[in-house]
């Protein structure tokens, strides 16, 4: 008697989904969820991805790009039971979708890679799927920072960005200002959101991603404030400000 071929991993992970999925036999957690109870947690692999790679431990990173796929996986076959789409669906678009993103390495189009021809190939995507606007298909679900700096690219296409960073740069002044001559709660909160919507158009205007900046510099602030803790022992809280503020000068010579 001949042996099946061995199931590959990826189609005993499909397998596994469609029998926790099974109305019958499957999981009472699994059946209960739907594209919006998971999508948070497809969120939070993501970042769980990134942290391993910052942390460049490649264990951890193996085990989260597990975590990742199964959650595509999941809305995989949650979509194919709805009978939108299924698994293999996802693949075939997405190496549809890398091929006519390549036409220099899958085509005769030549030359290179550029992040200018990589926008204009993404561009005449949105075209031909009927999308008008340069700003459109910017997820809302993105980091603010980094929804913030794919706003201000996409217009920057059309030709509406400053020719220099002085303009970003007097627009965080002037914005500043606005802000702290605000008259109410409300007028506050809206200069506050233009501040750094600013801010971001300011350190754009450098090359540098302020979605990557401002998570460097919260590991930063979090490894000197830990430091400080570590100087100052449980009495640290009780300690004034300019015995704190002298650690902190002390621990920013190592850190």
């Amino acid at each position: 008697m001949i042996s099946p071929p061995p199931q590959s991993p990826l189609d005993r992970l499909i397998a596994i989904m469609a029998r926790l999925r099974d109305p019958e036999r499957g999981c009472e957690w699994d059946l209960a969820q739907d594209f919006s109870t998971i999508a948070p947690y497809t969120i939070e692999e993501a970042y769980e991805v990134a942290d391993a790679i910052a942390r460049r431990d490649m264990g951890d990173l193996r085990s989260e790009l597990g975590d990742l796929l199964l959650q595509v996986v999941f809305h995989a076959r949650m979509a194919e039971e709805a009978g939108h789409f299924a698994f293999t669906d996802v693949a075939s678009a997405i190496a549809d979708k890398m091929e006519a993103r390549h036409p220099h390495i899958f085509g005769d189009a030549g030359g290179s890679m550029t992040e200018a021809r990589w926008e204009d190939l993404k561009a005449e995507e949105r075209a031909a799927k009927g999308i008008a606007s340069a700003l459109d298909g910017v997820a809302l679900a993105l980091p603010a920072l980094m929804r913030a700096e794919k706003l201000q690219k996409r217009a920057a296409r059309t030709g509406f960005d400053w020719p220099d960073p002085s303009g970003s740069e007097a627009k965080i002044a002037e914005e500043i200002a606005e802000l702290k001559s605000a008259p109410s709660d409300e007028n506050r909160f809206e200069e506050a959101g233009d501040l750094l919507f600013a801010v971001v158009n300011f350190v754009r205007a450098y090359g540098i991603s302020a979605e990557e900046a401002l998570r460097a510099a919260n590991a930063k602030f979090e490894r000197r404030f830990r430091a400080m803790e570590d100087l100052a022992g449980p009495a640290f809280p009780t300690l004034p400000l300019e015995a704190q503020e002298e650690l902190w000068q002390q621990v920013k010579k190592g850190a």
